[in-house]
């Protein structure tokens, strides 16, 4: 028995904002002073360390479960599967359906009973449960519905990574650029063939890492809001992820019995291009070998950093022809990775 995943779909909000829509943001430090620099050179600086030239946002009238079923409505089409036939529906998030200047985030129900509800599936046996994991809750999410099936306690899950950043952003801190709304989904289930999950690594770093991204109060001294927003410490978060991120993609590898030169594409998340590009550097030269090109499909430049949805949906856009001079074809090895609040690392080794 293999595992594999059958079926993809992903929700692209439709709002674009770009880097010139920052040039009017008062952007000020984490103590409220301000920034000896003009929002040009801000910006500029940004882009050039991560890559990001636009994001997207879901309009106000959308919530986070209503994209995820977006992207889950897509992924079933795409396997041709009966909705009813579902075992699991597992939704990786980090910040529950969220309103327009809401000081309170919305968890209750779960968005999984929230999706499970919008796809209006009636088998109660259908178990829906929500998943925080940083940024790499979806691959997670693969991971744990790689484990029921192996166990014999489901034999097709629903795995869902969707967030809406935008409405947990700071406008004051130059940060508040990277976040970006999405959601990707995909079907996993038994299959006879000669592919799917060959290995899985996972990890959490919490003795001094915990709270490298939290949430916090606004940069801005003069509001008064008990509103808190998305926070991290990047250069804490740039150097953990150098060290320990391509050596757990390392180790997976080990473990999956493929060499280096078998892997085709490596799906990293979505956070920082430079970072991305350092961390599968390391990873290559752990093999004494320069990091081949195209070998990191990017998506970051106009998508910005969705979380959860970063892997996800990069992968579906490759699948459906949307990333230009990418493929991924049947049998091509691939590797899933991630890192993020925890701080969390994950990776698959994957047979298409």
């Amino acid at each position: 028995m293999n595992i594999k995943i059958t079926g993809t779909g992903s929700y692209i909000p439709s709002t674009v904002e770009k880097n010139e829509d920052f040039y009017n943001h008062e952007f000020l430090n984490a103590d409220g002073s301000k920034i000896n620099s003009t929002n040009e050179i801000i910006v500029d600086k940004f882009k050039a360390i991560t890559g990001i030239q636009e994001r997207r946002y879901i309009k106000p009238e959308l919530l986070n479960s209503d994209i995820a079923f977006y992207a889950a409505e897509k992924a079933i089409a795409d396997a041709k599967i009966d909705k009813e036939t579902l075992d699991y529906i597992i939704v990786a998030h980090n910040y529950g359906d969220v309103k327009p200047d809401a000081e309170q985030s919305d968890t209750v129900p779960s968005l999984a009973s929230r999706v499970k509800h919008l796809l209006q599936i009636k088998n109660p046996k259908c178990v829906g449960y929500d998943l925080l994991f940083g940024c790499p809750g979806w691959i997670e999410g693969v991971i744990q519905a790689n484990a029921f099936i192996k166990a014999g306690i489901a034999k097709r899950c629903l795995v869902i990574g969707t967030e809406t950043l935008s409405r947990v952003i700071d406008k004051h801190d130059r940060d508040s650029m990277i976040y970006s709304d999405g959601a990707g989904a995909v079907i996993v289930e038994e299959t006879n063939e000669e592919s799917g999950i060959i290995a899985h690594e996972s990890a959490t770093f919490a003795l001094d890492e915990a709270h490298f991204i939290y949430f916090g109060e606004t940069n801005n001294p003069e509001n008064t809001s008990q509103r808190r927003y998305i926070k991290m410490y990047g250069r804490k978060i740039y150097e953990f992820a150098l060290t320990n991120v391509p050596l757990a993609l390392k180790a997976c590898l080990d473990k999956s019995g493929y060499g280096i030169n078998d892997i085709k594409k490596i799906l990293i998340h979505q956070a920082n291009e430079k970072m991305d590009e350092a961390i599968v550097k390391r990873f290559y030269k752990l093999h004494d070998m320069k990091m081949p090109k195209g070998i990191m499909p990017m998506s970051i430049t106009k998508l910005g950093n969705s979380s959860v949805a970063t892997v996800p949906t990069l992968y579906d856009m490759i699948l459906k022809g949307k990333l230009e001079n990418q493929e991924i074809n049947k049998g091509d090895v691939i590797i899933f990775a991630s890192v993020g609040a925890g701080m969390n690392i994950n990776c698959i080794v994957y047979k298409h």
